[in-house]
């Protein structure tokens, strides 16, 4: 049997880019945190789940970025997570939200969704 660990505090993170959008959205919403799980949907398998929350759900695991932003992650999503950094990008006049998640193995043409 093959035992996986996980540094929790490197699930998920954040460029600072990303933690400032998080926090001026947070701000917006008055949410006290980011929730980020995954969801299955699409052609390839699971698509991300991120919207403001004022409180975990039983078992969340809490990582706090450097500007005191609070992620709360579902814990059954680590394995798939791990590693993962969000970005906060501008192309032309878009700005997107960019998951560089290591552990895709496939995505969706139209970025929907991905498996791992």
């Amino acid at each position: 049997m093959n035992v996986q660990t996980y540094d929790m505090n490197k699930v998920i993170s954040a460029t600072p880019k990303a933690a400032e959008h998080f926090a001026k959205q947070l701000e917006k919403s008055r949410g006290k945190a980011v929730r980020i799980s995954l969801k299955e949907s699409g052609c390839t398998g699971y698509k991300y789940v991120i919207h403001p929350v004022d409180k975990p759900q039983e078992n969340d695991i809490c990582i706090t970025l450097d500007n005191g932003v609070k992620f709360f992650v579902d814990p059954d999503n680590v394995a798939a997570l791990q590693g993962t950094v969000i970005d906060y990008t501008q192309e032309g006049l878009n700005y997107n939200l960019v998951l560089n998640n290591p552990n895709v193995k496939e995505a969706c043409g139209c970025g929907e969704s991905f498996s791992v």
